[in-house]
């Protein structure tokens, strides 16, 4: 910050008139101010940082592959098929509830579906691991729909074999306190519904192949 102070001065003083007595006082003026905003401008971007509604795991890396604990346990897939922990932070004001969705943007068609639970309450920041298959979400009182492999709750990566997929997990803030939702409802009605209501997302995708 000292260094950007530093500039901003010496760069309004090579710019001022040359004007005896009226240089000084005006460069001593403009620093301080530009000092200010400065300080300011950096605080501003130290505080957007902090708010932004963002989505982290314990399980998942934005970016990486899957491990074997969250992929599906058929269709030749061996994983322990574990929903992922999740951990959200900063949702948008007004936030009455949450709901979480995994996609698969790279299977054939529209995409598919492995996962989708809504009527989250909004005191909730957090999903242990296995929240879907251990009722964790139940207890909660969320639902969960129905997803593509024809389960209700969550079915992990199991792609065919060849180049890896990507998985979208997405956290969205809603301005509802509760969905008009039936548990085991096909997930694109739930993602129809979720959209309606979102203030805001945050995600994280990973990939996985065989």
């Amino acid at each position: 910050m000292r260094a950007s102070r530093d500039l901003a001065c010496r760069t309004t003083r090579s710019a001022l008139p040359t004007v005896k007595g009226a240089r000084a006082f005006n460069a001593r003026t403009i620093c301080r101010l530009g000092a200010g905003l400065v300080v300011i401008a950096l605080a501003h971007v130290d505080a957007h940082a902090q708010s932004t509604f963002a989505l982290s795991s314990t399980n998942f890396r934005d970016g990486a592959q899957a491990a074997a604990s969250q992929v599906f346990n058929d269709n030749g897939c061996t994983g322990a098929n574990r929903s992922p922990q999740l951990t959200w932070r900063n949702p948008p004001a007004g936030t009455r509830s949450y709901a979480v969705t995994m996609f698969d943007p790279d299977a054939p068609g529209s995409g598919w579906w492995h996962w989708a639970a809504a009527n989250i309450p909004a005191h909730v920041n957090a999903l242990p691991e296995n929240a879907s298959a251990s009722g964790a979400l139940k207890q909660l009182g969320a639902l969960e729909a129905r997803n593509d492999f024809g389960g209700a709750g969550y079915d992990g990566p199991c792609p065919p074999p060849g180049k890896p997929h990507r998985y979208v997990v997405t956290v969205y803030a809603l301005s509802v306190d509760k969905l008009a939702l039936a548990p085991g409802a096909p997930a694109t009605v739930f993602d129809h519904a979720i959209r309606g209501a979102a203030l805001g997302n945050a995600q994280i995708t990973v990939t996985y192949g065989r």
